[in-house]
């Protein structure tokens, strides 16, 4: 098997939209509304699987109310992605105002990884490893 997609339900789309590409330079692919199913999606570009990003809407298609995730250890469910560089990963992050949940933390000779949030509180974790994961 190999993996298609990640998906995280979001409050606004494009706001959502411009926070991971903005932010993080993920590439948009597309974006569609589902009138039958009443939703807004779209898919950003990830190598591995790619991200999508779900907004309900009501029966008239407008935004749905949206109830954030808590934002609780153990922080799941999370989406982790990999970094090269964690220091200038911070960095970036701390530069557009992208909310550090906790971290950085380190696993001495394995790794450094640290949990950001999307404005609807989706945690996405970043790891940098050390030495090849296993």
């Amino acid at each position: 098997m190999k993996v298609d997609h990640f998906a995280v339900q979001v409050a606004d789309l494009e706001r959502a939209i411009r926070f991971y590409t903005e932010s993080f330079g993920l590439k948009l692919m597309f974006k569609e509304v589902d009138r039958q199913q009443h939703e807004a999606f779209a898919f950003l570009e990830l190598e591995g699987g790619n991200l999508e990003l779900l907004q309900k809407l009501d029966a008239q298609d407008r935004p749905a109310p949206f109830a954030p995730p808590s934002i609780q250890p153990p922080y799941c469910p999370h989406l982790a992605l990999r970094t090269d560089d964690m220091a200038k990963l911070v960095a970036t992050a701390k530069a557009r105002g992208v909310p550090i949940v906790k971290g950085p933390l380190v696993n001495p000779g394995l790794c450094t990884w640290i949990y950001l949030s999307d404005p609807d509180h989706n945690v996405l974790e970043f790891i940098q490893w050390f030495k090849p994961a296993r």
